[in-house]
């Protein structure tokens, strides 16, 4: 899951980029609109997390941007502007959600978790597909009983993979899930993770499938 934190305070963006990435997320950290506005015209993002004052602007021009685009991105505006009319503003403007400074990261967290899930799975946060088992909430996998324990770029892999499970993903899209602007990129390493995946689907009855020249495909085998 990838998302695009805009925010100019250099010590608060390390400490949220760091604490996110912990979570599984992939971070793109952009301290200012202009940067902030290039990436959202390049990247498709899960969620956004948008502070306000920045140095060349308010955030909300961004949102204002991001809606006029049609996307249905989450947004969560953080800032220490947190009256009540600035809170109303935000959320009026477009905004999903809005957390005043200073904050608890535990309660961004949570708030991301929130906004990110996808509507067709509110209804049930557990995916099967052969003998595994997704867990939407906390992503996490099992195959039967047993915890399917993956490193956080196998597991970026499989979350992307098993929510468009029967459906071709591109290559593009699954480099989008797994890679931030910042991460040095090896030729193959989205090979590799696919790779050493692969193999560890196999007692689920998985399969990843490669539609060359096109991107993946993860089905049961049949």
């Amino acid at each position: 899951m990838r998302i695009l934190l805009v925010e100019d305070e250099t010590s608060l963006g390390e400490m949220l980029t760091t604490g996110l990435a912990r979570q599984g997320f992939v971070v793109d950290l952009a301290p200012s609109l202009s940067l902030a506005g290039e990436a959202v015209l390049s990247v498709s993002y899960d969620a956004i997390v948008l502070d306000r004052t920045l140095p060349d602007g308010d955030g909300l021009t961004l949102l204002a941007q991001i809606r006029r685009q049609s996307t249905h991105c989450p947004v969560i505006v953080l800032s220490a502007l947190g009256s009540s009319d600035q809170k109303i503003e935000g959320l009026d403007k477009g905004a999903d959600d809005y957390l005043a400074k200073p904050f608890a990261t535990d309660e961004l967290l949570a708030r991301l978790r929130a906004i990110t899930r996808r509507p067709a799975l509110l209804a049930e946060e557990k995916i099967t597909l052969g003998t595994l088992i997704f867990e939407t909430g906390n992503r996490s996998a099992l195959i039967g009983d047993l915890p399917l324990d993956l490193p956080r770029r196998e597991l970026l892999v499989l979350e992307t993979l098993i929510l468009r499970a029967g459906r071709i993903v591109t290559r593009e899209a699954l480099e989008q899930a797994v890679y931030g602007y910042d991460d040095d990129i090896a030729s193959n390493a989205l090979d590799s993770h696919i790779s050493r995946l692969r193999r560890k689907l196999v007692p689920a009855g998985l399969e990843i499938h490669t539609m060359r020249g096109i991107g993946y495909l993860l089905r049961a085998v049949e």
